[in-house]
């Protein structure tokens, strides 16, 4: 059974830093694309960034500059850094997996608070 650990999430000041981390475990997840969604109250969940089993990242635009998309096949484990934060990026931040080949699965993390002072 594919479980999915996040960790790193708390308050932060404006233009401050965090790094989410998301343990998995139940699965060779080397043939996962991994990604981090966040979902804002009252919003609609959204793409943070993935990463395929071969590396290729996709980051979404307010992301950009901002935030790195990171994987450690050996620990099974997908990181977010998170740099120059804003109160906009306020949100649960969750992680999710994806396995690239048949049977096709897809799995979520609990998510993990983020928050951002002004």
């Amino acid at each position: 059974q594919v479980q999915l650990v996040e960790s790193g999430g708390g308050l932060v000041q404006f233009g401050g830093s965090l790094r989410l981390s998301c343990a998995a475990s139940g699965d060779i997840f080397n043939i996962y694309t991994m990604a981090w969604y966040r979902q804002a109250s009252g919003q609609q969940r959204e793409l943070v960034g993935d990463i395929t089993s071969r590396r290729r990242t996709n980051v979404a635009e307010f992301a950009k500059g901002r935030f790195t998309i990171s994987r450690d096949n050996a620990k099974n484990t997908v990181y977010l850094q998170m740099n120059s934060l804003k109160p906009e990026d306020t949100a649960v931040y969750y992680c999710n997996v994806q396995r690239e080949i048949f049977p096709k699965k897809n799995y979520w993390g609990q998510g993990t608070q983020v928050t951002v002072s002004p």
